[in-house]
Order: structure tokens, then C-alpha cells, then sequence
């Protein structure tokens, strides 16, 4: 992986030193240099961000107001036990009163077979009162009552697990922000348009479903949310970059 690999003012060296010691080694086994690679589209659209905190935009869905204090990528929201593995997100911001974990899709909707692995870890009564939906969408899931062509709601799920514990030790209300691109071909084919609206079904049937618990759910895709940056020089700038780069 080349420096001059990353987009012009993204921390090279820092994101390297973030996916090197983050669990899916994107770039020893070559992903990250890959033309579906999903986690070069999120680092290098957040990882700009990092030594910008005041320049980051906010979320769609978003009412936080209050000042950024953190962006980094590779993050991991670990559960209230030490073993096991502990997930990460692809990148993370802290105001105030959120922490905000950010999952980022490109190309698996459309590509990856969605399997359902649930271990009865996560059955542990240890999420807090308000963690309900939650766990009911973790027992639909198994049990196969409800089921996802596109969305990888089990990843959803215990992130969202991860998330509600991490923010308790920092003292912020969780939020799991999923972002997603809409490609419209893959390896010279078309992306069929049903398969793309599917997908916004299928994250809007789990937003419902797991809406007013702790950790709040909140979604756009990457062209919906750069459409919305302010119109400053350097962000205008990055926001064509990232599509140039990536065409989310």
C-alpha cells in the first residue's frame, strides 16, 4: 500500500498504523488494495476529518450540535468482558454527548451471502433495560423469522452491543451511524436498481425495529450526506474527491 495511495490531506501514516492494528488486516491480505476495497472509501472519507474535527459536517439525522472532539477509523467498541472478539467499526467521532460509531458499506449488499452467527455470549444479561429491540432483532435473527438479502443486520446488531458498553465507560449516548454506498455496476456488470432500493427497505425495516432503544440508529448513503456540506473550499473539495475516487 503506497502513501500516495490516499486522498490529498488524509493522514497516511496514522491510518496505516490504524488498519495494522485493527482485526481484519486489510492491508497484509491485500482488501484494502482491492478496486471493491470498502474500507479504503471509509478511511479515506473520515480519515480527513481527524486533524479537521471542526471542519466535520454533520450526520444526517443527526440534532447533535455540540463540538467534535474525535474522528479516527478502525475503532473497537469493546464488550463489558475481556475475552473473545470485541467488533469494529470503520471509523468513530465524539462530541460531548455522543459517541458515534460509524459502519461503512460499498460493495457487500450486493455481493457478500448474509449467514447468521449469534453465539450465546451475547445472550448475557449485560445491555441495560434499554437495549429491548435490540436483543428481540438478535432472536429474530436467529430463529429466522426475520431475514436480510442486503443488510448484515447480525453485524448491525452487535456493534450496536459494543457500542452501548463503550459509550457507558465514556459517558456518551451510543449511536450507530451506518453509511452505504450505491454502486451501479460491479466487475463490469449492472447492479440491478430493485437490489438497490431493497437495500434502503431493508435498513429502514431494521431502523423501526430497533428505534428507542439506548443506542440510536441513524443511516444515509455517501452521495446523500456529501450533498449536504457546507460550501467551503477544502470540504467542497474532498466531498469530489471521495466521489471521483470512489463514485458512492
Amino acid at each position: 500500500m503506497a502513501i500516495t495511495d490516499f486522498l490529498p490531506g488524509v493522514p497516511a501514516e496514522h491510518i496505516l498504523n490504524r488498519l495494522a492494528t485493527a482485526g481484519g488486516k486489510e492491508v497484509e491480505s491485500g482488501k484494502f488494495a482491492s478496486p471493491e476495497s470498502s474500507a479504503a472509501l471509509a478511511v479515506n472519507c473520515f480519515g480527513w476529518f481527524i486533524e479537521r474535527l471542526e471542519s466535520f459536517p454533520p450526520l444526517p439525522g443527526m440534532d447533535d450540535c455540540d463540538p467534535v472532539e474525535m474522528v479516527d477509523v478502525e475503532f473497537t467498541a469493546r464488550f463489558p468482558w475481556s475475552g473473545g472478539r470485541h467488533p469494529w467499526l470503520d471509523a468513530v467521532v465524539q462530541t460531548q454527548g455522543n459517541l458515534i460509531g460509524i459502519e461503512s458499506k460499498r460493495f457487500e449488499p450486493f455481493r457478500d451471502q448474509k449467514s447468521v452467527s449469534l453465539s450465546s455470549a451475547y445472550d448475557r444479561p449485560v445491555w441495560g433495560d434499554n437495549m429491548q429491540r435490540y436483543e428481540q432483532m438478535r432472536d429474530r435473527l436467529r430463529s429466522g423469522s426475520v431475514r436480510f438479502r442486503h443488510l448484515n443486520a447480525v453485524q448491525l446488531v452487535k456493534h450496536a452491543f459494543g457500542l452501548v458498553t463503550e459509550a457507558r465507560r465514556r459517558g456518551r449516548s451510543p449511536v450507530l451511524f451506518y453509511i452505504f454506498a450505491e454502486p451501479t455496476s460491479r466487475a463490469g456488470k449492472a447492479i440491478p436498481h430493485e437490489d438497490i432500493l431493497r437495500h434502503r427497505e431493508e435498513i429502514t425495516e431494521f431502523a423501526r425495529a430497533v428505534d428507542g432503544d439506548e443506542v440510536a440508529f441513524q443511516f444515509s448513503s455517501y452521495r446523500d450526506w456529501i450533498s449536504t456540506w457546507p460550501d467551503a473550499c477544502d470540504l467542497q473539495a474532498h466531498g469530489r474527491a471521495i466521489i471521483e475516487r470512489f463514485s458512492p
